[in-house]
């Protein structure tokens, strides 16, 4: 065990740490985020609104290919802790949106990273990293809430699976089937500037992360989800978002989007695999 998971008021010590980033909503990458998702919202002009999780796509601190680590990855120990661990992930995150961000606007991203755990998991070590984002518009009104979750993991151990196979669960409203594939996963990585090598390179993949093919986004599929809710609800504006990946999602198989509107004005949201495994749950309230 490393120095700073026996001791985890080294990685606590991190709690606080801030940055900022400032960028142009500019509408190019709206609209190739749009053709990825085959989405008819691909005509961004100034002035429209930046569709829901848009965001992420815009506000990336690019660093010099010297300061990658072996995963594709910034070195750790600058704004997100130095953890050792080797395996990291886009465990969920919670979301709130305010007034819309406008294309063509500047906005500001205020970070913070305001939690750090050293857990026992059944497939391991794990250390989990919250990081708070608050998004303000050129007029200083906040834009977006955000919270994101980020676990890091032991390298893999045969015959210990990453998750437990959990049943998705039946009677979706809205369905749609997507058939996730390397291109779709390198046109993603490209949007968000994301060298992380599980999405793009199989041997890394599998061989060094243990992986069995190429991992899907998580974020791309908490974005394939808000994309299900304007498909079937295009006229209701989303206030909120929040969204738990269950289990790895590969490619080389169908993966099913799934909804469920209720009765207090929310959709419930999920992703199942081919063999039926539950593999992200979300969840949407609408405003």
């Amino acid at each position: 065990m490393t120095e700073e998971l026996a001791q985890p008021a080294l990685l606590q010590a991190w709690i606080g740490r801030s940055e900022a980033a400032v960028d142009r909503i500019h509408p190019a990458p709206g609209r190739a985020l749009a053709a990825l998702l085959d989405s008819a919202a691909q005509a961004l002009v100034e002035g429209d609104p930046l569709p829901p999780l848009a965001h992420w796509l815009h506000f990336q601190q690019p660093v010099p290919q010297a300061q990658l680590g072996v995963d594709g990855h910034p070195h750790r120990g600058g704004f997100l802790p130095p953890v050792s661990l080797p395996r990291r992930m886009w465990a969920g995150g919670r979301l709130k949106f305010g007034r819309a961000l406008s294309i063509g606007e500047v906005a500001t991203r205020r970070s913070e990273i305001i939690g750090v755990k050293v857990k026992q998991g059944t497939s391991g070590m794990l250390v989990f990293v919250k990081v708070a984002h608050r998004i303000e518009g050129e007029d200083g009104q906040i834009a977006i809430n955000e919270e994101q979750d980020i676990v890091y993991r032991e390298p893999p151990r045969p015959g210990v699976d990453v998750a437990v196979p959990v049943p998705a669960p039946a009677g979706a409203t809205w369905h749609r089937t997507i058939q996730p594939d390397p291109v779709l996963l390198f046109r993603y990585s490209a949007l968000t500037f994301n060298g992380h090598r599980i999405h793009y390179d199989r041997p890394y993949a599998c061989d060094v992360e243990g992986y069995s093919g190429l991992v899907v986004h998580g974020p791309l599929l908490a974005t394939l989800l808000v994309d299900l809710v304007a498909r079937n609800a295009p006229a209701a504006r989303i206030a909120g978002f929040e969204f738990r990946a269950v289990r790895p999602c590969f490619d080389g198989g169908p993966l099913h989007l799934c909804g469920r509107p209720s009765g207090d004005g929310g959709v419930a949201l999920w992703v199942a695999d081919a063999a039926g495994n539950l593999c992200m749950e979300a969840r949407t309230s609408l405003g």
